[in-house]
């Protein structure tokens, strides 16, 4: 049977990551990676019968959820071994705690070679080892390993032989042991390798392409096959994490992102320690100048903690290069060496910040619910929402409609429409009558509902009466008649205007705040509902009076 889960799972993004479980006390419990974070953390809370006994036991510490946004899924699993091995939750570290990732190195030789390492330490002997990785795939990583050593022609033997060996005599490498190849021609080779596995690997494509095609028009069919396998292979270059080359320098990435009005900004700050993916952390801020608020955040955040040796944004918050390097100069000073400040154009660089970006975005597009909470002193945040509109022309065809919108968006499967009794009752409109009818039809149902099946039934977290305070006290004696203790609200149309059952005057915010564009889109969209639920029941009463007043034919 499903479970309810303790966080809104609309909200979650769509696209690959990893995924942090907390509970109670905000201790990670367990990390996992997905290629579709929403689709992945929901299936926790939908089928508890075919879970294991840990993982039922996982589920109901769980109280909340942390996201981070990647490129692609492999990207997602570096990142999910590197958080596991620094965090070690309580759930994973019988699996996956002891899992390890292998690089791939290019050696710091005279005559250099590359060869596989199980971890990216430089030897205080050879400092300019370089490595790539790491590589979720052992498979993928020594076939790239071949393939650079074999499209290079480098050497694999451990030490330089007095005489040439096979590799040589069948053209897989350039002998520098016979002195075929000088060190700076060898050299030469290794570059061109480094760039291959750097990524750059266009050139190295379409020469195979052309060898394939050529293999295969001289029906040397299981040479094109090699050939293709190869171009798959160099494919796989390119999908690895956004930092493949492991760097000497630590680096913070920050990227700030605000609404349409910037009433609220969040920054996102991703931490690289040697090259990988190693923390997340939000932050959020209202009504700052997005442009000051980098400054002022940059200079009090390393204030207090580490300081990298790099920063790379997202936006220029200094005035020019002077301002920068004071700033530079200051953390320079904190941190006892040089401290660089970096906006980037294109590279490496740039793709991460646009992953921080991205993580940014999504994190402010879950603010406003939290901003309709605190504005109203609501005991929740107010992740379903309905809100209830009248609609009449005259005495007749008084209708009501209800629509219901979860985490910020519509759920139309839980519209209701209302033909208003009290209006056929009376013989004239009284829309107060009306909104009580309607308010009280729909959580007397929901809470017979309820009563008959609590897990398949969610009452909302706030109600919107779309009118002033008399609309509102009605829907309020309706929920008091049901004895419901629901937050409820009017929107008043004329000055967009909230009014609360227990204030005397309105509440006034900006009309362009994020909340007020939210509540008023709620609003409209019941508007809309119900004028065109309105319209269909005049046109059906026109088809009847017309069909009612055609003359009959004799037989």
């Amino acid at each position: 049977m499903p479970i309810q889960a303790p966080f809104p799972l609309a909200n979650l993004p769509t696209e690959p990551g990893v995924y942090l479980y907390k509970n109670q006390r905000s201790e990670i419990i367990y990390i996992g990676k997905a290629k579709h974070l929403k689709k992945r953390v929901s299936q926790y809370f939908q089928k508890t019968k075919n879970q294991s006994l840990k993982t039922q036991f996982l589920v109901k510490n769980i109280t909340a959820v942390e996201t981070i946004i990647t490129n692609n899924e492999v990207e997602a699993l570096l990142l999910e071994n590197k958080l596991i091995k620094q965090h070690k939750p309580k759930y994973n570290i019988s699996l996956k705690d002891s899992k390890t990732y292998a690089y791939i190195k290019i050696t710091d030789e005279d005559y250099p070679k590359i060869i596989t390492a199980r971890n990216a330490r430089k030897s205080k002997n050879h400092p300019n080892e370089i490595f790539f990785g790491p590589f979720t795939s052992g498979f993928k990583r020594k076939t790239l390993t071949t393939l650079a050593n074999k499209l290079f022609k480098l050497r694999t033997c451990k030490n330089l032989p007095k005489r040439a060996c096979l590799n040589y005599h069948i053209g897989l490498c350039s002998a520098p042991c016979i002195n075929k190849v000088n060190k700076q021609e060898y050299q030469s080779q290794v570059n061109h390798a480094k760039e291959f596995l750097k990524g750059d690997t266009k050139t190295i494509q379409k020469k195979l392409e052309s060898d394939m095609k050529l293999a295969s028009k001289q029906l040397r069919f299981e040479k094109a096959l090699e050939i293709r396998d190869q171009i798959y292979t160099i494919s796989l270059a390119t999908d690895k994490q956004t930092v493949d080359l492991i760097k000497n320098k630590d680096q913070d990435i920050i990227a700030i992102e605000s609404d349409s009005t910037n009433t609220i900004s969040i920054i996102s700050l991703f931490q690289i320690k040697r090259g990988v993916i190693s923390g997340k952390k939000d932050y959020r801020f209202e009504n700052e100048d997005p442009a000051q608020l980098l400054e002022e955040f940059i200079t009090l955040y390393y204030s207090q903690k580490e300081i990298p040796n790099e920063i790379i944004i997202n936006k220029q918050f200094y005035k020019n290069n002077e301002e920068k390097e004071t700033i530079e100069k200051y953390l320079e000073k904190i941190k006892g060496m040089k401290v660089e400040i970096t906006l980037p154009q294109r590279g490496q660089k740039l793709k991460l910040i646009q992953l921080a970006q991205k993580n940014a975005k999504h994190a402010l597009e879950n603010t406003t619910l939290k901003q309709i909470q605190e504005k109203l002193n609501l005991p929740e945040e107010p992740n379903i929402i309905e809100c209830f509109d009248i609609s009449n022309l005259g005495s007749e065809h008084v209708v009501a409609g209800m629509t219901q919108f979860r985490y910020g968006k519509p759920n139309k499967s839980a519209y209701r429409k209302f033909e208003i009794q009290v209006t056929k009752q009376k013989g004239t409109h009284d829309d107060f009558a009306s909104m009580y009818e309607a308010v009280y039809r729909r959580y007397k149902r929901l809470k017979k509902d309820h009563q008959e099946n609590p897990n398949s039934t969610s009452f909302p977290q706030l109600i919107i009466i779309d009118g002033g305070k008399g609309q509102l006290g009605m829907a309020l004696k309706a929920l008091k008649t049901l004895s419901l203790h629901i937050p409820i609200i009017g929107l008043a149309k004329q000055e967009e205007e909230i009014f609360l059952p227990s204030e005397n005057e309105p509440r006034k915010y900006l009309k362009q705040s994020p909340m007020m564009l939210m509540i008023r889109k709620i609003r409209d969209a019941t508007h809309d509902y119900v004028i065109s639920y309105n319209k269909k029941k005049r046109q059906m009463k026109m088809k009847k009076d017309f069909e009612n007043a055609q003359p009959k034919q004799v037989k």
